[in-house]
């Protein structure tokens, strides 16, 4: 005889799953909070960003004039008007293209706002209005973010260039802060590149791919590393924070950067 399973709101409980469904949220809740609490206090430590060559990725470009000697491969536009840390002039356009990004929404959304918090788990907010109003609107800034990221990935790129140089300015240096420094805007241009505003830039607006054989090409391309989008973000989050910490070890004098000529 068949029995009817009552509603999930009926039970006591907000879901009926037996597994451990809190730890994903709970360990991208523990991760973000980590990154946040790191990167704020480098940003307001304001020092030991700059080793030659090495420039930390939270402080660059280093535009004031209050920046380390060396530091400043773009010149100081800013002036020295601006008496804090030169990182909160920077820091603001990469937070604001991951606090905005497609992937990192449904993660803090699961994990802070519990818009649901997992799989068949109820949410305790009684309405849901999406991204229609403020705050959770300004999502839709996304896509202008995507071309400020693009930029900054193209002067880390520079500054893993000038990686190869000496402290004279030589080049033909390498040590681990060169391959620090690479692998980092690597990840970072791979997760700005599999993007879904890149995808959609590329190909999101073609009717005939036929037409565009060449950018129907890069649009199969950036879907596949769209694929792997979240591990890309991931990814590229503890290359950050790893790429400044080995700067700030370096510049403090914590360890000697080994080379390897």
């Amino acid at each position: 005889m068949a029995t009817e399973t009552p509603a999930i709101g009926r039970f006591a409980t907000r879901t009926l799953r037996t597994d451990r469904w809190w730890v994903a949220p709970l360990t991208t809740v523990l991760v973000l909070l980590a990154f946040i609490i790191y990167s704020t206090w480098r940003a307001f430590e304001n020092q030991y960003y700059y080793s030659t060559p090495y420039l930390s990725p939270m402080y660059s470009p280093c535009l004031a004039t209050g920046c380390v000697p060396g530091s400043s491969d773009f010149g100081t536009p800013i002036g020295d008007w601006w008496k804090l840390s030169p990182a909160l002039l920077v820091l603001i356009f990469p937070l604001g293209f991951r606090l905005t990004c497609y992937y990192y929404r449904k993660a803090y959304y699961r994990s802070f706002w519990m818009s649901p918090p997992a799989c068949a788990v109820g949410e305790p907010h009684r309405k849901y209005t999406g991204e229609t109003r403020f705050p959770l609107i300004l999502q839709n800034v996304h896509r202008y973010f995507f071309y400020v990221a693009l930029l900054f990935v193209v002067i880390l790129t520079y500054d893993a260039v000038l990686a190869f140089r000496d402290e004279n300015g030589n080049w033909g240096h390498m040590g681990v802060g060169t391959l620090v420094l690479l692998v980092n805007v690597v990840l970072l241009g791979l997760y700005t590149v599999s993007c879904h505003s890149c995808r959609h830039v590329v190909g999101g607006r073609l009717k005939h791919f036929s037409r565009r054989p060449i950018r129907y090409r890069l649009w199969t391309w950036v879907s596949k590393l769209n694929a792997r989008h979240m591990a890309l973000a991931w990814l590229s989050l503890f290359s950050v924070a790893l790429a400044d910490l080995y700067v700030r070890l370096v510049a403090s004098g914590a360890v000697t950067d080994p080379r390897f000529f």
